[in-house]
């Protein structure tokens, strides 16, 4: 994973910082366990339960880094309460020729979630609206062509 700012917002750092406890205090134990079994069964070249051991112990190794180094990087993103769109804005839009506007909270990758709301800062839309003011258009390139916004809010 490179070594790229990760924004966060102090609720998403703190469920990560749960689940990488849990993974190193508990899971770490079950699946040393669970390869010790198997290591018990015999023959470790044709033993499956033994090699499905190994790719979960790897797959946890991985998980464990991926968030160490997630957490290590991250910076917790909070509206400040500016008007200017920032990571942790909350922003309300409406697109150029509809009358329905759409409210959307720019947030860093890990967290995006269309079904919720949140969009990534690195997404096109999100970028297009960092430092954006109330009233502000933004031009968004989409495949089906541009697409203009207008900023209606910004909390």
């Amino acid at each position: 994973m490179s070594k790229d700012i990760q924004y966060l917002t102090s609720e998403k750092f703190n469920e990560l910082k749960k689940e990488l406890e849990y993974l190193k205090a508990d899971r770490r134990k079950e699946v040393a366990e669970h390869l010790e079994y198997a290591k018990k069964l015999g023959d470790l070249s044709e033993n499956a339960e033994y090699h499905q051991a190994r790719e979960e112990q790897a797959e946890l190794e991985d998980r464990i880094g991926r968030l160490e180094q997630l957490l290590k990087n991250a910076v917790l993103a909070e509206a400040k309460g500016s008007d200017v769109v920032t990571v942790g804005s909350t922003v309300r839009i409406e697109k150029t020729g509809d009358n329905k506007s759409i409210l959307y909270t720019i947030v860093g990758s890990e967290e995006a979630d269309m079904s919720h709301g949140k969009i990534s800062n690195l997404s096109p839309l999100g970028s297009a609206l960092l430092g954006r003011k109330q009233g502000d258009t933004v031009k968004v390139s989409t495949p089906r062509g541009t697409t203009v916004y207008t900023v209606v809010v910004v909390k």
